[in-house]
């Protein structure tokens, strides 16, 4: 699992994304790009990472679902995803 610090500081990044959405698009429509380099850093949404809702992860995260590779099979597993089976052939 992530450390709590990581997922605080995503969660933050993403606040501050939200927070200048509407000043960066006028900017980039005008092309002022040097207001943009003015703005924060972690105002671009590049910077936000997908990150597991459970766990936490950052690699092996399945957009569809929002969850890790690893959270996924094992929620999976138990039935708790509605829809998904095991494959066996």
């Amino acid at each position: 699992m992530a450390t709590k610090a990581w997922i605080a500081r995503n969660k933050r990044k993403a606040a501050t994304v939200k927070k200048y959405a509407t000043l960066r698009a006028e900017l980039k429509a005008k092309g002022d790009y040097e207001g943009l380099c003015k703005l924060p850093k972690n105002a671009s949404p590049v910077r936000v990472v997908n990150r597991c809702r459970l766990s936490g992860r950052r690699r092996g995260y399945i957009r569809k679902y929002g969850v890790s590779r690893l959270t996924f099979r094992e929620l999976a597993l138990n039935g708790l995803i509605p829809g998904v089976t095991k494959a066996s052939w």
